[in-house]
């Protein structure tokens, strides 16, 4: 994971739940409701659009020490997205989900990630819209489902939710600070 991005769950939130109010959780970016965290996920692909808007050939292609490009962060989140896309169907599908992790640090650096940005645009938009569709579909035992994360361990329908409901957001927000060449603040 890139410097700065960090996965909203319970364990490294900044509140606890004792903070939240009755139906909330903390995640990252505050208490939230499954509702509020459905909203946010629905905006996601936009705020890339909107981070991207303008953009350069230079700027594109920008990098800050330490951080990706925004080249590369738009092909980490078609990357992403894909598996989020799977990790959620394999939660709700099988009885013992086993989600795996991956370099994303290594995948970055691969030749494709060098490969202009629209299809992988074209991916992100597609594997969120239609998981968009689903995840208003679960019903209450489908948000309870739950496997295991190589790395992090218990992992199920919320704690997906939390941590991709942020994810687009979060990188649009680091694209930003590549175009204008400023590193995390």
């Amino acid at each position: 994971m890139k410097k700065g991005l960090r996965r909203a769950t319970i364990t490294d939130a900044r509140i606890t739940k004792s903070q939240c109010p009755a139906g909330a959780r903390p995640t990252r970016i505050g208490c939230m409701e499954t509702r509020t965290l459905i909203a946010r996920y629905h905006t996601g692909f936009d705020a890339v659009v909107a981070s991207l808007d303008g953009i350069t050939a230079e700027e594109l292609d920008r990098t800050i020490p330490g951080e990706w490009s925004a080249r590369q962060i738009v092909h980490h989140l078609a990357d992403s997205e894909t598996r989020s896309f799977l990790r959620l169907r394999q939660v709700l599908a099988e009885e013992v989900a086993r989600i795996d992790a991956y370099d994303e640090n290594l995948w970055a650096k691969q030749s494709w990630y060098g490969a202009p940005i629209d299809l992988s645009l074209a991916v992100l938009r597609a594997v969120r819209e239609a998981t968009g569709q689903l995840i208003e579909t679960l019903s209450e035992e489908q948000w309870l489902r739950s496997g295991t994360h190589s790395e992090s361990g218990p992992f199920g329908a919320t704690t997906w939710l939390e941590w991709y409901s942020d994810h687009p957001h979060a990188h649009a927000d680091q694209i930003l600070r590549a175009r204008q060449g400023y590193p995390e603040s």
